[in-house]
């Protein structure tokens, strides 16, 4: 397999779910022939006829899949209808519709699982229609990446999430430090997490961590790593780099704030995702990653009293333009679509400014057209406009195995994070090898 571009977030799944999901999708190719139409049969704007189409989503994405959806079908005589289903349950409802060819018009994922549905041929190749949209250097390439196979295009833009890094200028004033300046160094994250936690105040932290989180903590760390100049895997997602220089610093930072008084926030070392934002939006944290998906929230919450918050780019070890995780779900035409034309015309017209606009700029979401990200905000929160901002320098990290690996309950990217800021630092390179051992499966 080989692909372009490698650089896209979460799913929190148990290994053993995933391991038996992957045990109903690995046969897909065979057992999977695709009762569906032909791309070859899709005209270049699709068909407008008052087809019904159904789209499986997320169910932790249902305001922004509501949001496109009564947007388009106000506006077209096709209409999408969303089938919310479970985070929890999505590969393994993929895995057994897959085999019985029975997957809806237009299916939705995590990006990370995106490449593996992708190489099983959960999706019809579209690549034609793709390279033929106007506007395709317009669009946020990580998503069209992690569906990319052996040069076939499955997949564009859905849903768009960014990690981004988030100070409590209420705490920054009372710890003396400028509550305009976030970090610009790993050093500096360091050096300003301290600062508030020697404030000694009841249940205030430095920093808070999802210890038992691989979502959190892939958004936490590894844009520290990119803005380093460093990788996280090889271009084939085979192989983990997670024991570099860069890397070590960054393990470092955290491990000292781990052995600081209040350095690190209570409970960080088995947060499970399930309140990895909370303590920030508590006031009760200094300086943290934190999901740009969530920023409109927290500036609302800032107008009825909450903490006062900076927002920027998460910072390298030296001084640059930072980096983001660049995460949110991918969307395709299933292999089963017997309505590819009518899809289709639905994802070009979801790739337009219009779209776009409407249905996430003007809803306080992150648009997936970089000229919207443009000019699209210019009524908004300026920190809003910073995290879009951060798309430009964001990464899509690209594996098939990547949930395995990082984002599954006891990953041994989990089991790294663990040993590196709480248990033995001298296990990285074993740790960093059993991270490999899974990806190259």
């Amino acid at each position: 397999m080989t692909r372009s571009n490698r650089f896209t977030v979460r799913s929190w799944k148990p290994l053993a779910a995933i391991a038996a999901a992957a045990m109903l999708i690995s046969p897909l190719a065979a057992c999977g022939g695709g009762s569906g139409s032909s791309s070859a049969d899709i005209p270049a704007g699709g068909t407008d006829d008052g087809t019904k189409l159904t789209l499986w989503v997320r169910s932790d994405k249902e305001r922004q899949a509501t949001n496109v959806a009564e947007a388009y079908n106000k506006s077209h005589k096709n209409q999408i209808k969303v089938e919310l289903v479970p985070s929890e349950d999505m590969e393994g409802k993929v895995g057994t519709s897959s085999q019985t060819d029975s997957l809806p018009d237009l299916l939705s994922g995590d990006v990370v699982r995106i490449p593996y549905w992708a190489s099983e041929g959960i999706f019809m190749d579209i690549t034609e229609q793709i390279d033929g949209l106007d506007n395709k250097d317009d669009l946020q390439q990580g998503h069209i990446d992690a569906g990319t196979v052996d040069g076939a295009e499955y997949t564009l833009p859905f849903f768009t999430d960014q990690s981004v890094l988030v100070w409590n200028k209420d705490l920054y004033e009372q710890a003396g430090l400028d509550p305009d300046k976030g970090p610009s160094t790993v050093e500096e994250f360091y050096e300003q997490a301290k600062a508030v936690a020697d404030l000694g105040q009841d249940g205030v932290a430095g920093t808070y961590v999802g210890g038992q989180c691989g979502g959190a903590a892939v958004f936490m760390t590894f844009p520290m790593i990119w803005a380093s100049g460093e990788e996280v895997m090889n271009e084939d997602g085979t192989k983990a780099l997670l024991d570099g220089g860069a890397s070590k610093a960054v393990f470092k930072m955290y491990r000292d704030l781990a052995n600081t008084k209040n350095g690190i926030g209570a409970g960080s070392q088995v947060e499970n995702c399930s309140t990895w934002t909370t303590p920030f939006a508590n006031g009760k944290i200094g300086v943290m990653p934190y999901a740009g998906a969530s920023v409109a929230t927290l500036i609302e919450a800032e107008s009825k009293g909450g903490p006062h918050i900076g927002v920027s780019a998460i910072p390298g070890t030296k001084k640059g333009n930072g980096s983001s995780f660049l995460g949110g779900d991918a969307v395709g035409i299933s292999k089963d679509s017997k309505n590819a034309a009518q899809a289709w015309n639905f994802l070009q017209w979801l790739t337009t400014e219009d779209a776009q606009q409407e249905a996430f700029a003007d809803k306080g979401d992150t648009a997936s057209n970089l000229k919207v990200i443009e000019n699209g905000y210019k009524d908004v929160d300026e920190r809003i406009q910073i995290a879009n901002g951060v798309l430009k320098n964001g990464r899509t990290p690209v594996s098939p195995r990547f949930n395995e690996a990082f984002n599954a309950s006891g990953s041994p990217w989990q089991i790294l994070l663990q040993d590196q800021i709480w248990g033995d630092s001298g296990k990285l390179k074993a740790d960093n090898q059993a991270i490999t051992d899974v990806l190259a499966q």
